[in-house]
């Protein structure tokens, strides 16, 4: 039984195919003013959510990438004050040697002490270093100075301090004041109680009386070995850096293939149903245009 097809059949028809061409030509436009192939989750939902997860974890890498970038900060700035640490046990040494030259007068050992208690004093202001209002040598207790003014001690606290720059990778960003002013190499008593002595020796001509010189060289070859020790930590956050950098091109890559629509593809499509939406209004103003008062004149 054939089915009989009425005007309004072909009105409803041509319109409802109308309507479909020009859904699919707002599509290509938003396509082609957002320059993204999906604007909202309904356009494609399993590509929505892969480019959320790649979204998410580019925020991810951007928080590690700061986290790297302060503790490179922090790194750096310990760097610089062990190295002028060095600088002023060096220049102890100096006065050191000078003042065990028995050619020496009270008056110049004098001047010697006076000397290595100002560079005590010096190594106390590096000791209470800073970097964006926290101690860098005061261990887990950041907020307070380390180094003692009124006792003139160091009394800095243990602890490391990690930043997150992987998933699973943490770097030690901090070197513990304890390690470096507390006690040399081989564990014995700290730099300021070390200069301490040696500036009183100096002051009452007993300053013969113990291995100075190998106690500083003990707390020199201890800086060397922190410095060091941080160096290779400081290779690693670089290496870290540089790992996050590539993994923030190759994410954003997926990113765009899921995301990004192909400008010419989509103009192509566009013209495409510009197309077949003339040639619908064309067809359709021939098949709605007969009606009975046509015939009837």
């Amino acid at each position: 039984m054939s089915t009989r097809v009425t005007q309004g059949m072909l009105n409803q028809n041509m319109l409802f195919n109308l309507s479909q061409t020009n859904k699919a030509m707002q599509k290509y436009q938003d396509q082609a003013s957002s320059g993204k192939k999906i604007n909202k989750p309904s356009d494609d939902p399993v590509s929505a959510v892969r480019g959320m997860y790649y979204r998410s974890s580019l925020n991810e890498v951007d928080q590690y990438k700061r986290n790297a970038d302060d503790g490179t900060s922090w790194m750096t700035t310990t760097d610089d004050a062990l190295d002028e640490v060095n600088s002023v046990l060096q220049r102890v040494r100096e006065l050191t040697v000078q003042g065990l030259n028995g050619t020496n007068d009270s008056s110049a050992r004098t001047a010697i002490a006076q000397e290595i208690d100002q560079l005590k004093e010096h190594l106390g202001e590096v000791a209470n270093s800073q970097i964006a209002g926290k101690y860098i040598f005061a261990g887990t207790d950041i907020k307070n100075p380390p180094y003692q003014t009124t006792t003139k001690t160091f009394n800095g606290k243990d602890g490391k301090i990690d930043v997150q720059v992987g998933q699973t990778n943490n770097v030690q960003i901090n070197v513990q004041g304890t390690d470096v002013f507390g006690k040399d190499i081989n564990g014995d008593e700290g730099i300021f109680k070390l200069l301490s002595d040696i500036s009183t020796g100096f002051s009452s001509s007993n300053s013969d009386s113990s291995d100075v010189l190998g106690k500083l060289d003990a707390q020199i070859d201890n800086i060397l070995k922190e410095r060091s020790e941080l160096g290779a930590r400081i290779n690693r956050m670089e290496l870290s850096q540089s790992r996050l950098d590539d993994l923030v091109v190759s994410t954003t890559s997926l990113l765009s293939n899921e995301e990004d629509a192909d400008m010419s593809q989509v103009i192509i499509n566009l013209k495409s149903e510009e197309n077949v939406q003339r040639a619908a209004l064309s067809i359709g103003a021939r098949i709605i245009q007969p009606s009975l008062l046509d015939f009837l004149r």
